[in-house]
């Protein structure tokens, strides 16, 4: 019998990471994050990341993994989280993936990144061509490349054409061929059993405590945290952070673009437009799964809930 993991996921400010303990503790159970942010060390208060009192309570894996300067993509993190999950399943222990990321998350029931690895002198050339001929010529190229047609690829997205002409130079294969491969290819954790539960609340409940949760960050020290990221280096040229909810948001503040009386409100209102792309993205793009109540959730039978 393939051996089981639990994944937990849910909205931003749902109640996630009390549960997540209250069931590893319940069950023995260690902790693999799946949060695009908790991966960087000095990114703390800004992604809502377990207090050290919270992370002692279970070990935990694929938090504070990297310095901002470094880079993490899902293939890196794949690869990351398949070997936690393994050491831990070797200890005998239970898995408790936990974390909102969509793209991440998908990694667990379906393949996300396809096997080209394109050379950093095909990424150079095409990263020269687009600045010195513009998109077009990118764009021309690809249909040189693909006669049958470039399917439903934006052509006028920059970094899609960008992507797609590095992966058809580096493979000599078409953009069909290459999904046709990549739809073949089987999930990093396909050998597993993965059971998955989506923890819920109401939206006028998830509204009030989105509300509170960026007023907390704010008082615990959200700007200070911002101004010495940028201060030490490295926050800016790391995009995943600079661009998510709440940093982005208190650097356009330290740099003149925002008024601090509506910095909480201004992060409150983008955590609330994330949420619904969140809703959308666990909807449409996970397998059927239980939806559980946080107010009513049991550590005990989180994962047995009815579909």
């Amino acid at each position: 019998m393939p051996r089981p993991i639990h994944v937990l996921t849910g909205c931003t400010a749902v109640g996630k990471t009390e549960l997540a303990l209250r069931w590893a503790e319940a069950h023995g159970a260690e902790i693999v994050s799946c949060d695009s942010l908790l991966f960087y060390r000095g990114a703390d208060i800004g992604t809502a990341k377990p207090s050290p009192a919270e992370l002692a309570r279970v070990p935990h894996h694929l938090v504070d993994c990297c310095d901002l300067a470094d880079r993490m993509d899902v293939t890196q993190y794949v690869i990351r989280a398949r070997k936690a999950v393994m050491e831990i399943l070797a200890r005998g222990r239970q898995v408790l993936v936990t974390g909102g990321s969509g793209f991440y998350l998908k990694a667990f029931f379906a393949p996300v990144a396809d096997e080209v690895a394109v050379a950093p002198d095909i990424r150079e050339g095409v990263r020269q061509r687009l600045a010195s001929a513009g998109l077009a010529s990118l764009v021309e190229e690809l249909q040189r490349l693909n006669p049958a047609g470039l399917g439903g690829l934006d052509i006028q997205n920059p970094r899609r054409v960008t992507r797609a002409l590095e992966r058809c130079l580096a493979s000599g294969r078409t953009l069909g061929e290459l999904q046709a491969a990549f739809d073949a290819l089987p999930s990093a954790f396909a050998d597993l059993e993965v059971r998955l539960c989506q923890l819920v609340r109401e939206p006028a409940e998830l509204d009030a405590r989105i509300t509170t949760r960026v007023e907390q960050m704010v008082r615990a020290g959200l700007v200070a945290e911002v101004r010495g990221l940028l201060e030490r280096g490295g926050l800016k040229e790391n995009p995943s952070v600079a661009g998510a909810i709440g940093y982005r948001e208190t650097i356009d503040f330290l740099e003149g673009r925002l008024a601090e009386s509506d910095l909480t409100a201004v992060i409150a209102r983008n955590t609330r437009a994330l949420v619904k792309k969140q809703r959308t993205w666990f909807k449409t793009q996970l397998p059927v799964h239980p939806l559980v109540p946080a107010d009513s959730a049991d550590p005990g039978r989180l994962f047995a809930a009815p579909v």
